[in-house]
């Protein structure tokens, strides 16, 4: 198969699925409860909103290894892994990756937001968030193991699955912490520091994952012990409250009521809305950017999609080197200059340069420096505009994993149906095995610089 022009790299690809925010929480009404992992005001009380102390520095470190780990376990498939799973099983059908990334996103949108709404309510020794995130992790290593052993693309799909329905539970649980826990003069570092482990991971899980392509359990066991171990020693590391005693101001109701909640009136929250939007369109580029990454690369070299995996994780090292400019520096900065809105913007232009880039050049090093812009402006929005996120959203202290998981449609959606719409814009206009991924990437270029302009003229109520 051969391409028109275009190209993305592996830490993008890393990226799209997983990354940029997943749902928070929220804190207790009293200064008392306003610790550790509460969301619900004692009988009596009315919520308002809790001040939060600033956390430690071990209590970062945590979250952020936590991150780390489970990106690393969730990205190499996406990755490599899948892709190399998808042509020993089907190698003359690599659309099906599509389907299965997209099949598995959908799962995703339906099952994320049901998280951050049970562990608001949940009542447990361990706390409210501890249960999902031990029981996310165990899920994901599970899917790990049927990919691993799949003998069919059904199968491959059904452990795709479940691993977006485990590993992605795990991280909308970890940014629900985030919305319990952190005061706002610390959102913007830690979501970049959270922000750069995004970057890497992928990097680390492509590299383990071609260090041992030519064994299907090691290949996805080895990063999947990293998101395991490092989810583990977050939850006996952070003390969790016990929520046995926690009351709600709604109570009963069950799975109906959880239904209800992915309802809101979005003219009451206008900023988080239009901010939904925004998210939603810059994510559904970058899904049209990254999907299809491994085989492009094989059709420009000439190679099978498992030979090429040491060249996806050598020119992911320079993405990684953008995107934690990008992250770090717009985290940081964003938090000293009171300003997100701007570097939201910003980062839809970069990324909108870097996509078009791609789209237009034929030459590998033109190629690589439009994926370093896209790196660079990805990392950028990972970090900002979950700090944004955390600024903007309703209901903080009272209903935070419900709004949370309402905002996670801004990235499972895109990421569910970008990946199945994507395979028909490479065949227009194409015959035979080529693919046009230019016109794919001027789409791509248009989503995030919408995005980013919808940021700056319609979020008021944020800096």
């Amino acid at each position: 198969m051969k391409d028109q022009t275009g190209s993305g790299n592996g830490l993008d690809a890393g990226l799209n699925e997983a990354t940029q925010a997943r749902p928070l929480p929220s804190a207790a009404a009293t200064a008392a409860a306003a610790v550790a992992e509460h969301v619900a005001s004692p009988e009596g009380t009315s919520p308002g909103i809790a001040q939060r102390s600033r956390v430690s520095t071990g209590f970062i470190w945590a979250l952020v290894l936590a991150t780390f780990g489970v990106f690393v376990a969730f990205i190499a498939p996406i990755a490599l892994s899948l892709a190399v799973r998808v042509q020993a099983l089907a190698p003359a059908n690599e659309e099906y990756l599509g389907y299965i990334t997209g099949i598995g996103a959908g799962a995703a949108v339906l099952t994320a937001p049901l998280v951050g709404i049970a562990s608001d309510r949940t009542r447990s020794r361990f706390g409210r968030r501890r249960p999902y995130l031990v029981g996310g992790a165990l899920l994901g290593t599970v899917a790990l193991v049927v990919m691993a052993s799949a003998p069919s693309i059904f199968v491959l799909g059904l452990g795709w699955v479940l691993a977006q329905i485990g590993w992605g539970g795990v991280l909308t649980v970890l940014l629900v912490i985030q919305a319990d826990r952190l005061p706002e003069e610390q959102r913007g570092r830690v979501a970049g520091l959270s922000g750069f482990t995004q970057m890497v991971a992928p990097i680390v899980g492509a590299g383990l994952a071609s260090v041992f392509v030519s064994n299907s359990y090691l290949m996805f066991l080895v990063p999947g012990a990293f998101g395991l171990v490092f989810v583990l020693v977050y939850c006996f590391a952070i003390r969790g409250e016990d929520s046995r005693g926690m009351t709600f101001a709604t109570s009963g109701g069950g799975f109906g009521l959880m239904m209800r909640k992915y309802l809101y009136n979005p003219a009451q929250h206008k900023d988080f809305s239009w901010n939904w939007l925004a998210r939603f369109l810059f994510n559904f580029g970058v899904a049209f950017n990254t999907t299809f990454t491994a085989f492009f690369f094989a059709s420009r070299t000439g190679s099978t999609v498992a030979e090429i995996g040491p060249l996806i994780a050598l020119l992911g090292l320079l993405g990684v080197a953008a995107a934690a400019v990008g992250a770090l520096g717009g985290g940081f900065l964003s938090d000293k200059l009171k300003r997100r809105r701007l570097f939201v913007l910003v980062s839809g232009i970069l990324f909108s340069v870097g996509a078009l880039t791609m789209a237009f050049s034929a030459d590998l090093p033109l190629i690589i420096a439009g994926s370093v812009f896209t790196s660079l402006a990805l990392g950028a929005f990972s970090a900002v505009d979950q700090a944004l996120v955390l600024d903007v959203l309703p209901e903080r202290d009272t209903d935070a994993g419900r709004f949370a998981g309402i905002n996670n449609f801004s990235t499972s959606i895109p990421q569910s149906i970008a990946p199945l719409i994507a395979p028909a814009i490479l065949l227009i206009g194409m015959q035979g095995g080529d693919r046009n991924y230019t016109l794919l990437f001027v789409a791509a270029s248009l989503f995030t610089l919408i995005g980013g302009l919808i940021v700056i003229t319609k979020v008021k109520g944020a800096h």
